[in-house]
């Protein structure tokens, strides 16, 4: 299925269901494939149809050396494996919103979101672009470059209703990159994460707002949420976005999931009514070097 930025291509039956898994993630990924499986049992039982997990579902180890030993490929990820399985049982659109896995060739790990049919097959996966390399106030600090190695390729894959843009957490806060999504006929983005406390209260809700509102697209934002080995704590409140950034759901602190009904018809509706996404130009950065190519406009 493509898409153009101002007229999607929409199937004939444009309105299904989206859940966003939330859960706390441990050190050990027994536990967690439990919960992943519980939480999306329960999203298909309650009529979901794209049920998403948050960023790093597969583990979450504070000590670099004992993740190491226990993350493994993506073949041998048993959180993937029992996904792929989850998604034949209950025949549902299951991305896993994020998974630590070793990465051929090198020391470092991929951070890395995979989407399954509802026939278990691996139909995108996508590696986190931006890393997380912050100094907080309060004494938090975070190197997510000395674990993962960055990815270098943004994804689009398709869904039965239209099309996904495939990113996670940090990404949120580099606003080209969802444009660049919808260019490439976007309608939907996901962003699964695991975000801090001290920042999700100053932005998690108006980032995501904004990546709607300025590409017009749904954004599904499953989250970590509570306090996780270590001592570390993630801000849950997994959202679902429409394109006009309206909040349709929020999960506020409690591990479970929300959903929410998505009439993918008001992708174009948003899109007409601002159709900033055909108003691109061409513009020279201060020091001359030129940025961005002229794109199609919207019809007059």
């Amino acid at each position: 299925m493509s898409a153009s930025p101002d007229s999607p291509v929409f199937p004939d039956s444009p309105v299904f269901r989206a859940a966003c898994v939330q859960m706390t993630t441990g050190r050990d990924m027994q536990p967690n494939i439990a919960t992943i499986a519980r939480l999306t049992r329960q999203a298909r039982a309650a009529g979901a149809d794209l049920v998403m997990t948050p960023e790093v579902s597969n583990i979450i180890e504070p000590d670099r050396k004992a993740q190491l030993a226990k993350v493994r490929f993506e073949g041998e990820d048993p959180v993937l494996a029992a996904g792929r399985d989850l998604a034949r049982e209950t025949g549902v659109w299951l991305l896993l919103g994020s998974l630590a896995v070793k990465a051929e060739g090198e020391e470092r790990l991929a951070n890395r979101s995979i989407l399954l049919s509802p026939a278990g097959e691996v139909v995108a996966r996508y590696d986190k672009i931006h890393m997380f390399d912050v100094d907080l106030a309060g004494g938090e600090s975070y190197r997510e470059s000395n674990r993962f190695r960055p990815g270098e390729r943004a994804v689009v894959a398709d869904l039965p209703w239209g099309r996904l843009g495939m990113t996670i957490c940090y990404d949120m806060r580099f606003a080209y990159l969802y444009r660049a999504l919808a260019h490439a006929g976007a309608t939907l983005l996901s962003v699964p994460a695991a975000f801090t406390v001290p920042t999700g209260r100053a932005h998690w809700h108006t980032l995501l707002r904004s990546r709607a509102i300025e590409t017009g697209c749904f954004v599904f934002a499953p989250a970590q949420t509570g306090e996780h080995a270590e001592g570390r704590r993630t801000y849950g409140h997994s959202l679902i976005i429409s394109p006009w950034g309206e909040v349709l759901a929020d999960a506020g602190e409690e591990e479970g999931f929300v959903m929410a009904e998505i009439d993918t018809a008001k992708v174009a509706e948003a899109r007409r009514m601002v159709p900033a996404l055909g108003h691109d130009r061409p513009f020279a950065l201060p020091d001359g070097a030129p940025i961005g190519a002229p794109v199609a406009r919207a019809a007059e």
